[in-house]
């Protein structure tokens, strides 16, 4: 079975960029990128309904971060202007699933999920 899978995490300087990508099984409808700091919960920081391409950002990373597929098996995060707060780990979680009231920010919702990739920003 495809499974999802994150690269692209790195150590960088704050202000610094990278490009987080996921690749992952086709047909997903929702995709979300989760970010895990060291001893919180994990939550979702940027979204894409992949029918429409719509995206939402939580207000954390708005202006920063930019979500974005390429493909039916590619997903990637821009993510700019990094911070301290952001070091952590980041998930890419997908599912098939298209429930009216779905809550994109809701980890339960997602049924895939990859093993993460680590983010460092240093000051």
């Amino acid at each position: 079975q495809a499974q999802v899978t994150e690269s692209g995490g790195a150590s960088v300087q704050a202000g610094g960029s990278l490009t987080l990508s996921c690749h992952h099984p086709p047909h997903y409808v929702h995709m979300t990128w989760f970010h895990q700091p060291v001893g919180l919960e994990r939550e979702g920081v940027a979204s894409i309904r992949t029918g429409t391409d719509n995206t939402a950002y939580r207000d954390s990373v708005k202006g920063r971060f930019s979500i974005s597929r390429v493909s039916d098996n590619t997903m990637y995060l821009q993510m700019n202007s990094l911070k301290s707060e952001d070091t952590g780990i980041y998930f890419c979680a997908g599912t098939r699933k298209d429930v009216v009231g779905w809550q994109r920010w809701d980890r339960g919702y997602y049924d895939s999920w990859g093993q993460g990739t680590q983010v460092v920003v240093s000051s």
